[in-house]
């Protein structure tokens, strides 16, 4: 996800984003955090689908 895609989906101006890194370094840390635990989520709930479908072809 870009920067770009980040304050859009934030409902904000790319600008602002590139503010609060440059001003507000703590802010923009927890906002990325946030979107580094979202795609880690999202991630391990694919790993977790994969793997069931996995499961149940091995016991048929």
């Amino acid at each position: 996800m870009t920067k770009r895609d980040k304050a859009i989906y934030l409902d904000i101006d790319v600008k602002t984003l590139r503010n609060w890194q440059k001003n507000k370094p703590n802010l923009y840390k927890i906002v990325m955090l946030g979107f580094a635990f979202e795609e880690v989520v999202k991630k391990s709930k694919e790993n977790y689908e994969e793997l069931e479908k996995l499961a149940e072809e091995l016991e048929k």
